[in-house]
């Protein structure tokens, strides 16, 4: 009587199971990749995306229909194109008014800090707008001991609006304003009070 062998012939793929794994494993890859390109190209097409030949003929079409005019300049005598949100704390400065005009010349330029109150060294942040001081260089000052001085901080104008920042330890009531660096052009003051 022949014994029965119970182990795995060579030829059957049992011996190797990693190596089979790994052949079904890129196959898998392979599949999903070409399915995956497949969809990618079929919807560049859809979408026309991609370099077309026949899109050379239709291009100076589309260059053609746009319409752009050719800017000019506004003509305003009324003061600055935008209008900023009242803050919801209350005015921080008062720009001249109809009220207030009498007391304060108008100016061009339009100064307001984002608060009234700050502690020593904290930083006062001073926006504005200045129409038709396109790259004009505002010097910052203070009003100390009954006149105003340079305070050692500069702003540029950039498309009419101007931003910056101040700090000082100096406490009590202080009065801000900036003037035009060529023109001498002063804006409205702020009064900050510094804790």
């Amino acid at each position: 009587m022949a014994e029965e062998d119970d182990r795995p012939t060579r030829g059957s793929g049992d011996g190797h199971p990693v190596l089979t794994g790994l052949i079904a494993l890129v196959a898998v890859a392979v599949t999903v990749g070409l399915i995956l390109g497949g969809g990618a190209l079929a919807a560049t097409r859809v979408l026309g995306i991609g370099g077309d030949t026949e899109a050379t003929d239709t291009s100076t079409t589309s260059e053609e229909s746009m319409y752009l005019p050719k800017p000019e300049p506004t003509q305003s005598e009324s003061g600055p194109l935008i209008t900023l949100e009242p803050d919801p704390e209350g005015p921080v400065s008062s720009l001249p008014t109809d009220e207030t005009s009498e007391a304060e010349p108008e100016t061009k330029i339009a100064l307001s800090a984002d608060q009234t109150e700050v502690g020593s060294m904290e930083r006062i942040y001073l926006t504005g707008t200045y129409p038709g001081g396109e790259g004009a260089i505002l010097q910052v000052q203070q009003w100390e001991g009954g006149a105003w001085g340079e305070f050692p901080v500069t702003a540029s104008v950039s498309n009419e609006t101007f931003t910056t920042y101040i700090q000082t330890s100096q406490t009590g009531k202080n009065r801000f304003r900036v003037v035009d660096t060529d023109t001498g052009e002063a804006s409205n003051e702020i009064r900050v009070t510094i804790s």
